[in-house]
């Protein structure tokens, strides 16, 4: 038992090689099939406790960026910080546990792959929303620049992580059974995704001439009011060859301040940029009045057209300690974590329009918001492009940043639309309606990246139908394996029932 445990720790390691910047797509293949052998002959509690060792590696290696987050941009001592993310790690890894239990506790053993792979996609359902959701990770993000990546646009991240369980399960049959069915089943999906049409949206006329600026700030003097001038001077050095362009693109937050303090300051570019016709989109608090609320206001963190139209939206998707402090009369204040700059913001009370520049429609999606594949397929469908902003200053020179990117060129392919991507420090990009990425800046760099993004028409099939197909399926597989265990039960139960 303890090297399996060792064994399921390793191979949920190999989650993070998979995905960017690593890429290495087919390395997928591996964890859930070793997870599923080493687990196969055991019972529910050793099960539960090899699916907990296959969480710490899984969520230990793929998220290891938590800890930069919170050891570089607080004053949190390093034993605390080195706590918090182990203590982050160990409770994401209590999905496994309780997803190979179950598994181990309701499930024939005559279906036992079928169940697997339903309850895997049931749980990487629910991390897109339990306690906020976590959407981070999943299977699917691994099918870009594979045949199964055409699976994206048909039903989701969760169709494309059901193509390479289906795959993954029978590799790993193949090995426990010597059968020749499951050779038979392993390459179907890799095949029938490769036969699938990637492209089911087409472009229209509307097209925007981007300049999304990148002003490479440090988070360290992000919020000091004493060093806004500098950044307020510096966002307007970078802009101010590009008043050209249909847009310009300022990423999140990344005026420092609400509006009114940034008016003056700013006043003569926005003029100029009002002259030129020319839209600016920028990052930034915004105090919305809240008769309802303590303070008689509300903050957002939001992205608001500023010059040449009007709109504004505010982020619905609040990433905890960060912007928000769960049971804030509790915890706030016990360590310096908890006393991060704009960490109180609040979620929008209503439904919010699409941003609109020229008459081309585009939905918003801040920082990890691009992350959650219903919210952007919702925001998306009457869009026209799609457009993210982050400060992914926060993961410092971890993977997470590539591993962002990565989950935004997703998006683009599962409702077909182009994706403007503005980040503080990287990685900006344009980003393709089937997922490629056409330009990209470096990252740390203060920099400008020019470019056209095109509006597209249509709908994708998961935007039509969303997960619920891949859900149906998970729970079919799951039903299916439940009742026949329950017949397999009562022919233990009753042995001359006939």
């Amino acid at each position: 038992m303890p090297l399996q445990f060792i064994i399921c720790l390793i191979a949920g390691a190999l989650i993070a090689p998979s995905l960017a910047p690593f890429n290495i797509p087919y390395l997928a293949l591996i964890p859930p099939a070793i997870l599923y052998l080493s687990s196969y002959k055991k019972n529910n509690k050793q099960s539960a406790l090899l699916g907990w060792s296959f969480g710490l590696g899984f969520f230990g290696s793929g998220v290891s960026w938590v800890f930069v987050s919170i050891s570089e941009h607080s004053q949190t001592p390093l034993p605390i910080a080195i706590g918090l993310t182990t203590l982050f790690v160990a409770a994401l890894a209590l999905l496994f546990s309780m997803q190979l239990y179950l598994w181990k506790k309701l499930f024939s053993a005559k279906f036992l792959s079928a169940s697997f792979i339903g309850l895997w996609l049931l749980f990487e359902w629910l991390r897109s929303w339990l306690f906020t959701g976590f959407p981070w990770l999943y299977l699917g993000n691994a099918s870009l620049d594979t045949p199964y990546q055409n699976t994206l646009s048909l039903g989701g991240v969760w169709l494309a992580s059901a193509a390479i369980l289906i795959t993954a399960l029978a590799i790993a049959e193949l090995l426990r059974s010597r059968k020749l069915l499951p050779l038979l089943i392993a390459p179907l999906p890799l095949i029938g995704s490769y036969l699938l049409p990637l492209q089911w949206t087409t472009p229209n006329e509307k097209t925007l001439t981007v300049a999304i600026v990148q002003p490479n700030i440090a988070q360290a003097v992000k919020w000091d009011a004493n060093y806004r001038e500098d950044i307020f001077t510096k966002y307007e050095t970078l802009t101010r060859d590009h008043l050209d362009a249909q847009l310009v693109l300022w990423p999140e937050t990344a005026i420092p301040s609400l509006f009114r303090y940034a008016a003056t300051p700013l006043a003569e570019l926005l003029n100029d940029l009002d002259t030129k016709d020319t839209t600016l989109i920028s990052g930034l608090p915004s105090a919305i009045p809240d008769k309802n609320h303590p303070k008689g206001y509300l903050i957002h963190n939001s992205l608001a057209v500023l010059t040449s139209g009007s709109g504004i939206y505010h982020k619905q998707r609040l990433v905890p300690f960060g912007e928000y402090v769960p049971m804030e009369n509790y915890i706030r204040g016990l360590f310096d974590f908890f006393n991060l700059p704009m960490s109180s913001f609040s979620l929008p009370n209503a439904q919010q329009p699409l941003l609109t520049v020229e008459q081309v429609k585009l939905s918003a999606a801040i920082c990890y918001e691009i992350a959650y594949p219903e919210l952007v397929r919702d925001a998306s469908k009457h869009a026209d492009i799609i457009l993210t902003v982050s400060n992914d200053t926060w993961f410092g020179r971890s993977i997470a940043p590539a591993q962002h990117l990565q989950i935004a060129r997703v998006r683009a392919v599962e409702n077909g639309r182009w994706v403007i991507r503005g980040t503080n420090n990287g990685i900006t990009a344009l980003i393709d309606a089937e997922g490629g990425i056409v330009d990209q800046l470096p990252q740390f760099q203060a920099a400008v990246l020019r470019g056209t993004a095109y509006g597209m028409e249509g709908e994708t099939p998961f935007q039509r139908y969303g997960s619920l197909p891949v859900l149906l399926l998970a729970l079919g597989l799951t039903v299916l394996s439940m009742g026949k265990r329950k017949n397999q039960d009562n022919a233990k139960r009753y042995p001359n029932f006939r």
